[in-house]
């Protein structure tokens, strides 16, 4: 039987506040299967977001452990976390997260600089991404000269330029209307049934949730509800 790309077990985070000890995820355990589209659900302060960083190894869990694509996270050096994250994942936020001076093509290509590759193969490499995405003739262009729509489609394609076996996406439709919303999330299942990219995505808005096969919700920082839909009409 293949191994599950995300494996947690017992997964706890506490962070210190003047009151004391706050325990934002409480014993969470669960699978995630490669290529899989799940959505993470829950209100404000119930662990979906810390779960998120956990998975995608941008901090790491008090208690509990984590594997990702076999690999035991917890053991890993600072270094090897940046390795893996450039090499197995790509990330897509709400604030598009792109630097302003930079055009559409230097966004995407920062990751390929990153891990080490040739300066005209990222450059090649980014405009095809962009190109993936529609954005082609927009690669020169600054994100203020671009919409609200192209800069997340950027972002997407900054996340799929180092070819990512799984993407995060922190509510990547919180700054987009509803028309462009659909376009993103049509875009994204497309990735998922297309390409085979595993996609997480936290969201709040139960219609964007509708695209997943999988709504996992919290509550309290823990899993209250686990959802596996056999088809998925958006």
């Amino acid at each position: 039987m293949t191994a599950p790309l995300i494996e947690v077990t017992a997964l706890e985070k506490d962070y210190s506040t003047g009151a004391g000890v706050f325990q934002a995820l409480r014993g969470v355990s669960m699978t995630i299967a490669e290529g899989e589209f799940v959505a993470i659900m829950g209100a404000s302060g119930s662990g979906k977001s810390t779960f998120m960083n956990l998975l995608g190894c941008l901090d790491r869990p008090t208690r509990g452990s984590y594997r990702l694509n076999g690999q035991d996270v917890g053991r890993m050096t600072s270094d090897q976390l940046a390795a893996l994250r450039n090499r197995e994942i790509g990330f897509v936020f709400q604030g598009f997260n792109l630097l302003p001076k930079l055009t559409a093509l230097d966004n995407v290509a920062l990751p390929l600089m990153y891990a080490g590759m040739a300066r005209e193969a990222r450059r090649q490499r980014a405009q095809a991404v962009l190109e993936r995405v529609g954005l082609g003739e927009r690669s020169h262009h600054t994100p203020l000269q671009l919409s609200g729509g192209q800069q997340q489609r950027v972002a997407i394609a900054r996340a799929l330029a180092t070819r990512p076996r799984i993407i995060f996406a922190d509510e990547p439709t919180g700054n987009l209307d509803t028309e462009t919303s659909r376009q993103v999330m049509e875009f994204f299942t497309q990735l998922n049934r297309e390409e085979g990219i595993t996609l997480v995505l936290v969201t709040h808005e139960a219609d964007i949730a509708d695209y997943a096969q999988r709504r996992i919700r919290f509550q309290d920082g823990r899993v209250v509800e686990d959802v596996t839909r056999a088809e998925v009409t958006a």
